[in-house]
């Protein structure tokens, strides 16, 4: 930086003018120094990466084997059944093009929304069909089936190793359906859907949960 000298014999005036000068400059220098090297370190230090919080109720996808994960989000009964092809297909060209077997395969269908019926078992279908009819195409619901329409499929799928989260909140919903039209109690009816599901179910608190929380453990998503 260039400072001016003081010239020789100058009044006490021109001494004051001079030093303000020269403490003003100083001080701006002072002030972009600091600000280069605050610029400079905020360049160097690294970005701080994302690190998801790990619960305890979600440790049950880490546990699935595979080398491979994927988790189908579906909402309603024909993406349900999507799902199910998707599972199949994502299976099926695994061990064909690329040699590995099932058990390298980690698979979450997630049934939420209305899709969730579907994953009760062939015993609560026969019992309230009626209640579930809501959540599947209106061509389906003049004639009731007496089971679980997907039954076959998610069996084949469950021997395969395909894992279903099926919501808790929807569940809360159907069964207070079925309390009314049956003049039920709901709790009681919410405990007997949770605990008759299909092969390889498990409840999870909310569908959408389960859906954030696999990808948060390196399930690709694809949506149905």
């Amino acid at each position: 930086m260039y400072i001016q000298r003081m010239p020789k014999n100058s009044s006490p005036s021109q001494r004051r003018s001079f030093l303000t000068r020269l403490n003003t400059g100083v001080a701006s220098f002072a002030a972009i120094a600091l600000g280069g090297a605050a610029l400079a370190q905020s360049k160097s230090a690294p970005a701080t990466k994302f690190e998801p919080m790990r619960h305890d109720q979600d440790n049950w996808m880490d546990e699935i084997p595979g080398k491979h994960r994927m988790v189908i989000d579906t909402t309603n009964s024909p993406k349900f059944g999507d799902g199910l092809l998707f599972a199949n297909n994502f299976l099926t060209a695994n061990r064909t093009d690329y040699g590995l077997e099932n058990k390298d395969i980690a698979i979450i269908l997630v049934a939420r929304h209305q899709s969730t019926s579907l994953a009760y078992s062939d015993e609560m279908w026969a019992k309230y069909a009626a209640s579930f009819a809501g959540d599947l195409p209106a061509e389906a619901r003049t004639n009731l089936p007496k089971a679980n329409p997907n039954a076959t499929m998610l069996a084949s799928l469950a021997k395969l190793g395909v894992q279903v989260a099926v919501c808790s909140m929807a569940t809360r919903r159907i069964a207070g359906i079925v309390a009314r039209a049956t003049n039920g109690n709901a709790d009681a009816i919410f405990t007997e859907l949770t605990t008759h599901l299909v092969a390889n179910a498990r409840m999870a608190p909310a569908g959408i949960i389960a859906v954030s929380r696999a990808q948060e453990r390196g399930y690709t998503l694809v949506t149905a």
